[in-house]
């Protein structure tokens, strides 16, 4: 949601993993690697933690990993919300970013304990706690459920006992949460709307690309999938609003040896920001089709959340067209005339050349907010082809 005072636009990420699947190593890995020299002179932004203390505490873990491969303890028991601010470098530049609706991202990751699912709840207070802390990602668009490597591994040729068992966790663990999270049993309607599911610790698995891991998973463990869709759709108004387990993506931290730790050997985690930041724009603007055929899906989603207002914002700031209404304007008017025109369909079907010469005007302007989520798109389509991304068809 963007403010008018401050001009950001948040996005928010929930990860999910049972323990030991790598969460704390992969949330280190990721912001470690956005404050080393080659990565900021690569990029047309700066990562900053918003909590200092959260921000030294992670790039100390990815320098014990870096300097003595030593792994970060889990972090059990404790939900917690990590704040980045995306800021482009040329900030301070008015003439660039006055006509923009917002020229600052925020990343909201949160970050829930895998202990929290394969563990029982202890009491109340510890019942409660756990409600807490889900209440607090309820804000995310996107939510990513790990899928650990090494399980896998473990029971190569028989995947479906390790994948079964947690699809299970997962649907027993949220539904155990349902009763306290819905008030008077009806529906949310902000949920995260799009899970995508990701194999953690890839690098165990070199030789499986992502449509290997998507058939994996189809094969080994269709019913339970779709029981966890059957557990999500049941959280949240217009469950028709929603992809569970139609995006797959490939991760791994770092290649990990024996004796040492190679940070720069990683796969997908770079994706996680440009993930955050369009693949919503892009599935809301598909939903968006529904209610101009009469459907019933968009109708909550506009009067609840807003989320037109911030796609009809990115489609305006990726093909520098008109400056929209701020906070008072109508939502239901931005959305029509941003349909009426196409903007919100050219921009999410924008080809790989107009990408490209959009991102490449942009950055004759120095205008690093459009050059930016351009060259998220840009990513994601290369992860694709790189078979390490795999969106949703719908």
């Amino acid at each position: 949601m963007a403010s008018s005072g401050n001009r950001t636009r948040e996005q928010h990420i929930a990860v999910f993993g049972g323990s030991g699947s790598g969460k704390t190593v992969l949330l280190s890995s990721f912001y470690g690697a956005t404050q080393q020299e080659e990565y900021k002179q690569d990029h047309m932004f700066n990562v900053v933690a918003d909590d200092t203390g959260q921000g030294t505490k992670l790039y100390q873990i990815y320098l014990q990993m870096k300097n003595a491969a030593r792994t970060p303890r889990a972090n059990r028991f404790s939900a917690t919300a990590y704040s980045f601010s995306i800021k482009l470098k040329n900030w301070a530049d008015a003439k660039a970013t006055k006509n923009k609706p917002f020229d600052v991202l925020k990343l909201v990751w949160h970050d829930y304990p895998g202990e929290w699912f394969d563990s029982s709840v202890s009491g109340a207070e510890e019942s409660q706690r756990r409600i807490d802390g889900f209440r607090s990602l309820l804000s995310s668009d996107v939510a990513v459920l790990l899928i650990d490597g090494q399980g896998l591994v473990d029971n190569a040729g028989h995947e479906e006992r390790y994948l079964k068992a947690l699809f299970n966790m997962y649907s027993n663990g949220l539904s155990s949460l349902q009763a306290g999270l819905l008030k008077d049993g009806k529906p949310l309607a902000k949920f995260p709307r799009i899970w995508v599911l990701a194999l953690s610790k890839s690098d165990l698995l070199p030789d499986v690309e992502v449509a290997g891991f998507r058939d994996i998973l189809i094969e080994k463990a269709a019913e339970d999938i779709n029981e966890l869709r059957s557990v999500l759709g049941d959280f949240a108004q217009v469950p028709e609003a929603m992809s569970v387990g139609e995006d797959f993506l490939l991760l791994s931290s770092a290649k990990f040896e024996s004796d040492k730790i190679e940070l720069d050997k990683r796969v997908g985690v770079e994706l996680l920001l440009p993930l955050a930041a369009m693949l919503p724009f892009e599935r809301h603007i598909t939903w968006a089709k529904n209610i101009r055929n009469g459907g019933k899906v968009m109708e909550s989603l506009i009067g609840h959340a807003g989320s037109m207002v911030a796609a009809a914002e990115m489609a305006a700031t990726l093909l520098n067209k008109v400056k929209w209404p701020g906070p008072l304007g109508i939502v239901q008017s931005v959305l029509t005339n941003a349909l009426s025109d196409g903007l919100l369909r050219d921009a999410v079907n924008l080809a790989e050349d107009q990408l490209k010469k959009i991102n490449s005007d942009a950055l004759a302007k120095h205008d690093y907010l459009a050059a930016t989520l351009t060259k998220f798109q840009m990513d994601l389509n290369q992860a694709e082809k790189e078979n390490i991304f795999l969106r949703s068809p719908k």
